[in-house]
Order: C-alpha cells, then structure tokens, then sequence
C-alpha cells in the first residue's frame, strides 16, 4: 500500500487499540448491549442524513452491518461485562488477521504472498507469546466470546472486501467507507435494544436510560465518532481498494496499543511476555506490509551518498 495508506492503517489501529479501555469504563453500570444499541444510534444521527448510500445491494449493506458491527460487538462488549480484561481482549480479537486472509483466500481467491505468511506467522507468534503471558483464570465465556467477535470481524471483513471489488465504477471513493459505515449501522440497534431488554429487563435498561454518567456519554462520543465513523470509514475504504492480506495484518498492531492503554489508565501492567510479543507483533507487520522493504530501500540510497 503507498504511505499514505499505510498511514491511515496506523491511526485506525491506534483508534482501536483505546477502544477497548474506553468500551470497558462506559460498560460500568450498564447493560452492554443496551450500550451497544446507544453507541450505533449515535454513529447513525445525524450522519445519515449527510452521507449518502453506498453503492451496494441492501442485503450486502445489512449482511456487513450484521456480522462487522451487530455481531462483533455484541460479542466483545458480553466478553467485557463478563470480566474479560480489555488488554487480553484487545489481543484475543485479533484472531481476526488470520481468519481472514483464510476466509479471503476461500471466498475471494485472494492468496497472500510468501513474505504475507511469513510477517502472519511472526505477527501471530507474537499473539502466542501475549497469550501465555496473560492466560490467568479468565472465564471460558467471556474469553469464547472474544473468540466469536474476532470471527465476525473477520467475515465482516471479507464481505466489505467482496462488495469493494464489485462497486460500479471501479475503486471507491474515500466516502465509501464511511458510507457503509453509517448505512450498515442501521441493523444494530433495533436488535440490540430489544435482546437487551429481553435479557436484562426493561427495569435495568430504564435505570440506565435515566442515569448516564459522564464516563458513559465520554465512551458512547469516543466508540461511535472516533472508533466507528473515522475507524470504521478509513478500514472500510482501505478493503475496498487493496487486498485483505495487505489491510488487515495492521490491526496486529492495536492489541499493542491496547495493552498499554489498560496498563496506564487501568494498572494492567504489561508482562515480559506481553513485551517480547508486542515487539513481534510489531516485526510481523512491518514484515506483511511490506514496511521493512520499503526502509530497506529508503537506506540503500542513503548509504551510498555516504560513501
């Protein structure tokens, strides 16, 4: 991808990586899929207005809306109200990477190259090393859960890349992805709202109604304007225009980001195995993007002038 792509990748993992500490203080108090509902009702008003259809079918727009957002934060935010820490959740998700370039090569013939599956093994290394590190006695259901959101993520993900690649008029505009991002939010939360007021009872979703903290309506701004509009506009832009392989392997990045974000606000203090494998995940994404080959070429010249 050029620079300026790659760019766009680092903001959207950094976005994300804080994501999950603040999806965690907003859950205190408050049903999460209630939470849920309010954070996508909040990405759909007013930019629905503004923002214009995208170019697809309405059942591809529902079928992405479903599994990218609906499905995979139903999960992830059930996963932390259970008591999944936000560090470990932010490094379980991200299952997501490899099950997508597996799904894209199914679905979309899009086979990654060698040196691709080589940064992946390195990068899912890393993902190996944090996880013994963090292992501990969490709940089985929570941590299934994250495994669940990483997997919808990652059918999520081909699908965007599938309409992507079948939009008339070739590669999308940059409004595309936010596009979709808004339109596709319109399944989440009609159906968040009413399981949540099946499971929790229209007693506990009214108390939260009318008492909203300050951390709530802080997380709900930050998780739809930031995380959802400007992270989920720029990801979907990104599928529509390269390869699965060469988008997604960034997000290896975010449990970094998330990790350290638990460790200063929350005092998760990261251990030498989380250190070690953030270090990996870091090589096993300069390795799949092929950022090392680009400062390898960026040197080469220099060193000439040098001599």
């Amino acid at each position: 991808m050029p620079l300026r792509a790659t760019l766009a990748a680092l903001l959207v993992a950094l976005i994300w990586g804080m994501n999950f500490v603040v999806i965690d203080a907003g859950l205190e108090g408050m049903p999460p899929l209630l939470f849920l509902a309010i954070r996508f009702v909040v990405v759909i008003i007013p930019a629905i207005f503004f923002v214009p259809k995208p170019a697809a079918r309405w059942r591809d727009i529902a079928a992405i809306g479903f599994f990218l957002s609906l499905a995979q934060f139903s999960m992830l935010y059930i996963s932390l109200s259970l008591g999944m820490p936000p560090g470990l959740a932010s490094l379980v998700v991200q299952g997501q990477v490899v099950l997508t370039v597996v799904f894209a090569a199914m679905a979309l013939h899009e086979v990654p190259t060698r040196i691709q599956l080589i940064g992946i093994s390195v990068g899912a290394l890393g993902l190996l090393i944090i996880g013994f590190g963090r292992g501990g006695d969490v709940a089985l259901l929570a941590f299934m859960c994250s495994v669940g959101a990483a997997t919808a993520w990652a059918i999520g993900n081909v699908l965007t890349r599938r309409v992507g690649r079948s939009a008339p008029g070739g590669t999308p505009a940059p409004l595309a992805g936010l596009s979709m991002t808004v339109w596709s939010a319109l399944v989440v939360p009609i159906p968040a709202f009413a399981i949540s007021m099946l499971f929790d009872g229209p007693s506990a979703v009214g108390y939260a109604l009318t008492h909203l903290t300050v951390p709530q309506l802080l997380s709900t701004a930050y998780t739809a304007w930031l995380a959802s509009l400007v992270g989920y506009g720029i990801w979907n832009t990104l599928l529509g225009k390269y390869q699965a392989s060469a988008v997604v392997p960034f997000t290896m990045l975010v449990p970094v980001v998330g990790i350290f974000a638990a460790w200063l606000v929350q005092d998760e203090v990261p251990t030498v195995a989380e250190l070690v494998g953030g270090g990996a995940l870091l090589v096993g994404v300069a390795i799949t993007t092929g950022l090392l080959a680009q400062i390898k070429r960026w040197r080469m010249p220099q060193a000439r002038r040098l001599q």
